[in-house]
């Protein structure tokens, strides 16, 4: 049986070996890993768990191109905070971003025969010229430079709910080999709903929170509801909805609405002289253009004392050297300015953050939202069990997981959707396939004597 050996670069949790491995193996050939990477603790101790115990090297910018044996593909999630939406965008100025240049680096030195690098759909866009373009410089200065190293270099952005896992999760795939181009289209789509991953009649939810969102809403008129006050929309679940934190009446409901539309409009910080921000604190006179009531300061005041408003300054950008005297932006607030009242709570505020629709697809799962993410089960409300959040990602069932919740949630958060990273490893596959039928046989050189 023929012999694929293959490297994983930032190993992170397995998925990217795993989605590999399976299509080798459905290929009738054999998976060989020569060489692992990964500097996560607790991400080192899975992939162990899962895989016979090898050996996991770890920073691979302190590990020498030599010291890696000859592969035949290297695979590699390199860091992605740089390039996404969640992180700074930073790029190739967080020192994040520079983590390609370690897959640069082996690719020059090994010259294997392929290679499957996967990252944020953040990446595509980062550090765009023109709007109109069809990617930033530094996915232009990706493909450049493993043009110039010899491969022929695709890429695509795939979402994992087109591959059987019930999670809009998009990634950028890059992939190359040293003559054949690797095909990226055409996969046929295979699109499942949430309920055919999820268990039954688990432990479910108990608490105040949970008892106010059953006595307000029936459990289907909860599926693909947020719970938050951060922003507003039919689909957002507030505190004052279901009454959290003390009685709301149907003027104080109308109040919390135009707030929290109105301290999102730009043009009070034009009025204030400040930078904008998102969710500005509106004076009694502000909110008076758009809600001028009788009893106004009375009803301020009693949500105010109930905590669902706040009094506060407005915050503005100052300017400020670190400790290695390089300018710095943070935000402060301004004394100097009226206070003004402004909603308390934020995204992350409550124990819940949205209830899944059985029916639909589960939005990107992120770490931060794995412990507040649930789901319906039965005639109550419970979070993803270790098995689901598993079949999320395309991993068995039996995929050993004996880390702290909060280490999985960053694992989870991190990962490649395991089928995804298999159907594209077929494609490369087929072109490596290709390649090699079209390398012509040399004869054997004569010795001189």
């Amino acid at each position: 049986m023929q012999s694929i050996k293959f490297i994983d670069l930032f190993a992170g949790m397995g998925g990217f070996r795993l989605g590999f491995e399976q299509a080798v193996i459905e290929q009738q050939k054999k998976p060989v890993c020569v060489f692992s990477s990964e500097i996560k603790p607790y991400a080192i101790q899975v992939y162990k768990d899962n895989y016979s115990n090898e050996d996991v090297a770890g920073d691979i910018t302190k590990i020498d191109s030599s010291e890696i044996p000859d592969f035949d593909v290297l695979l590699a999630g390199f860091p992605c905070q740089a390039f996404s939406s969640a992180g700074k965008r930073q790029g190739f100025l967080d020192t994040r971003g520079t983590m390609f240049f370690e897959v640069e680096r082996i690719l020059k030195a090994k010259k294997p025969k392929a290679f499957i690098l996967e990252n944020v759909e953040g990446l595509v866009k980062h550090d765009l010229l023109n709007k109109n373009d069809e990617m930033g410089q530094t996915l232009t200065i990706i493909l450049e430079a493993l043009r110039e190293l010899g491969y022929s270099v695709s890429w695509k952005v795939f979402d994992a709910s087109y591959f059987g896992i019930p999670q809009a999760r998009k990634r950028i795939f890059i992939t190359g080999t040293l003559s054949s181009t690797v095909d990226l289209s055409g996969f046929e789509p295979d699109i499942k709903s949430l309920d055919t991953v999820l268990e039954k009649d688990k432990p479910l939810l108990q608490g105040k929170l949970i008892d106010l969102l059953l006595e307000h809403y029936s459990i289907n008129d909860l599926y693909g509801k947020s719970v938050k006050d951060k922003r507003g929309g039919t689909n957002n679940i507030h505190s004052w909805d279901i009454e959290l934190k003390g009685s709301v009446s149907k003027d104080q409901r109308e109040l919390l609405g135009k707030i929290m539309r109105a301290r999102r409009n730009k043009k009070w910080a034009d009025l204030k002289g400040i930078q904008w921000m998102d969710g500005m604190p509106l004076t009694i006179n502000e909110i008076k253009t758009f809600y001028d009531h009788p009893n106004l300061q009375e009803m301020l005041d009693d949500l105010c004392a109930k905590k669902y408003v706040k009094l506060e300054h407005p915050k503005d950008v100052v300017s400020y050297l670190d400790e290695n005297g390089k300018e710095k932006q943070k935000r402060e607030y301004r004394v100097d300015i009226e206070k003004g009242y402004n909603i308390v709570a934020g995204k992350l505020s409550y124990e819940i953050n949205k209830v899944l629709d059985p029916k639909a697809i589960a939005p990107t799962l992120v770490a931060t939202d794995l412990d507040r993410i649930v789901v319906p089960d039965g005639k109550g409300l419970r979070l993803l069990t270790s098995i689901e959040k598993k079949r999320l990602f395309g991993f068995p069932d039996n995929y050993v997981l004996n880390v702290k919740p909060k280490e999985a949630f960053d694992l989870f958060g991190n990962t490649v959707a395991v089928p995804v990273v298999k159907a594209v490893t077929s494609r490369v596959l087929e072109a490596l396939e290709h390649q090699e039928e079209d390398t012509p046989k040399t004869s054997p050189k004569l010795e001189m004597s």
